[in-house]
């Protein structure tokens, strides 16, 4: 995929920044690199991990992810010469918990960075915080509070895109191939009023309508009761549920409908970490899916996403290499890679050596533009906007056939862009 010229000024600052994404700052003419870090203590990383709580499964996963970037990170010979440490702390998925994890990592544990978090009721407690702690803060999260300019400075996600751009892309899918009038299905949190919001507003300009929004509290375990507000006249349901009991949802909705169903698109959150041959997913067969990273390895599979795969230990199926029930959060995980790749350019270009740089650090990954594809970016190019400090890359739609995900269709990076909501860049550190 090349990226359109219009997207991109190509300004000396644009220019270091596309490089510096692509690892390659000091192929500039005349470029002087920053000195190498005197020290030779280990950058930390504090990782705010979901180990308990809704988002148990996915902070498994990323925990995986981000070990194992680390590893390669590492046995290149770390960053500005640098081993990398992780250090973990469980947030519970939690928003009050989640402040006080990087409050010890700014503290107790003298951190660098903060970086990890998924659940945006937790992104959203967390980053004043950080703001205030002035601790970079790299969340790979979706949702779209980053980019909405509802948080601060210090608040990045430069390795995953959010909801408000995914729906964006996936709504013409939707209304021109599945239907026009759409109920919606989401969880009753930041996250799902995402969707409920941005998805309505992107289905209408394609035509469509939304007849019926159905906001689920998080910790529901049972779905039937909800099947029945979903009006007769419904083309089609668009799901997107999270938590440990999003099988349970699946499968309900299965014996609610029968084989007498409307066309079906979910968000592949509903099904991370669960295995398609479940019994009582077999009426998926033939509904649409959108994964931000596709969980089968594909035909035109990319050297990319085998070295993801294969550094992960993740098979062709999105499962453990040693194990083959136990199903990767394929869609979402390749972002603590990429944030990390993200984190280690942008400490390389502004020849950061500790707290006293974080401002340097922000800064340099702010010049960001375009990030290509690769071992550092499995999932595909990015766009970076260091105004708003979102990424933005291709969407991916897959269809369940012979129950596997088969891909069915891939937006581009345009697809996905929307104006400007905030300049991070003119707030002070």
């Amino acid at each position: 995929m090349t990226l359109k010229k219009s997207l991109i000024t190509p300004t000396r600052r644009t220019v270091l920044g596309g490089l510096a994404a692509a690892g390659a700052v000091s192929a500039l003419p005349g470029f002087v690199p920053y000195a190498q870090a005197q020290s030779s203590a280990p950058i930390r990383i504090g990782f705010q991990v979901h180990r308990t709580g809704i988002g148990a499964a996915y902070g498994r996963w990323y925990d995986r992810t981000t070990t194992a970037a680390a590893k390669v990170i590492n046995d290149a010979g770390g960053i500005n010469g640098r081993m990398v440490e992780i250090i973990a702390e469980d947030d519970g998925t939690d928003p009050k918990r989640g402040a006080e994890v990087v409050e010890k990592f700014a503290t107790q544990h003298n951190c660098d960075i903060a970086f990890g978090t998924l659940f945006s009721h937790v992104v959203i407690g967390s980053a004043p915080r950080a703001g205030e702690l002035k601790l970079p803060y790299f969340v790979v999260s979706e949702g779209h509070h980053v980019a909405s300019g509802m948080l601060n400075r210090y608040t990045l996600q430069p390795g995953i895109t959010d909801v408000k751009s995914q729906v964006q892309a996936m709504a013409p899918f939707v209304a021109n191939n599945l239907g026009k009038k759409i109920t919606m299905i989401f969880p009753d949190f930041a996250f799902g009023h995402d969707h409920r919001d941005y998805f309505s507003a992107a289905v209408e300009a394609q035509g469509g309508k939304v007849v019926a929004k159905i906001a689920i509290p998080p910790t529901e375990s049972s779905f039937t009761k909800y099947f029945p507000q979903i009006p007769r006249d419904t083309d089609v349901i668009y799901h997107v549920m999270v938590g440990p009991a999003v099988l349970t949802f699946v499968k309900e909705m299965g014996e609610f409908f029968g084989s007498s169903r409307p066309e079906i698109f979910g968000f592949i959150d509903s099904l991370e970490a669960t295995d398609l041959a479940t019994p009582g997913l077999e009426f998926l067969e033939g509904t649409y899916f959108w994964e931000g990273n596709p969980r089968y390895a594909q035909a035109n599979q990319s050297d990319g996403d085998k070295f993801f795969r294969a550094a992960v230990g993740v098979d062709a199926n999105g499962a453990s290499v040693s194990d083959s029930k136990d199903v990767s959060t394929y869609a979402h995980m390749f972002g603590c890679w990429e944030t990390l790749n993200v984190v280690k350019a942008g400490m390389e270009a502004s020849g950061y050596q500790g707290r006293a740089d974080a401002g340097k650090l922000i800064e340099a990954v702010e010049a960001m533009t375009t990030m290509p594809a690769g071992r550092e970016h499995p999932q595909g190019d990015k766009l970076f906007n260091g105004k708003t400090h979102q990424v933005f890359g291709h969407q991916y739609i897959t269809q369940v056939k012979g129950g596997k995900l088969e891909l069915a269709h891939t937006t581009s990076i345009e697809d996905t862009l929307y104006p400007d909501e905030v300049d991070y860049t003119k707030q002070s550190f």
